[in-house]
């Protein structure tokens, strides 16, 4: 099993910036992909951003050129760095890791809020 924990959320104001962090741990040798989901109210959890265990990359049109999602292997976690934020980013940010390749099954953190308001 693996567990996952978030951090880094909170209030900021549009054009802000926060970081989030995800940690594993427990089974963490099986890590493959890991990524980063949001849910606002009244809407779906979508995708926000991904990364392989080879490194690469994907964003939702919605945040590219404004999130930068990495990982640190040694540290089993995964980082959201997210600038010039706007009041639509408004959601409850999940973490999620998986085993596989693609982030279809895996598992998930508890969740982080992140307000944008003035």
């Amino acid at each position: 099993q693996v567990q996952l924990v978030e951090s880094g959320g909170g209030l900021v104001q549009p054009g802000g910036s926060l970081r989030l962090s995800c940690a594993a741990s427990g089974t963490t040798f099986s890590i493959n992909s890991m990524g980063w989901y949001r849910q606002a109210p009244g809407k779906q959890r979508e995708l926000v951003a991904a990364i392989t265990s080879g490194g690469t990359t994907t964003y939702a049109d919605s945040v590219k050129g404004r999130f930068t999602i990495s990982r640190d292997n040694t540290k089993n976690t995964v980082i959201l760095q997210m600038n010039s934020l706007k009041p639509e980013d408004t959601a409850v940010y999940y973490c999620k890791m998986s085993r596989y390749s693609s982030l279809v099954v895996g598992y998930w953190g508890q969740g982080t809020q992140v307000t944008v308001s003035s």
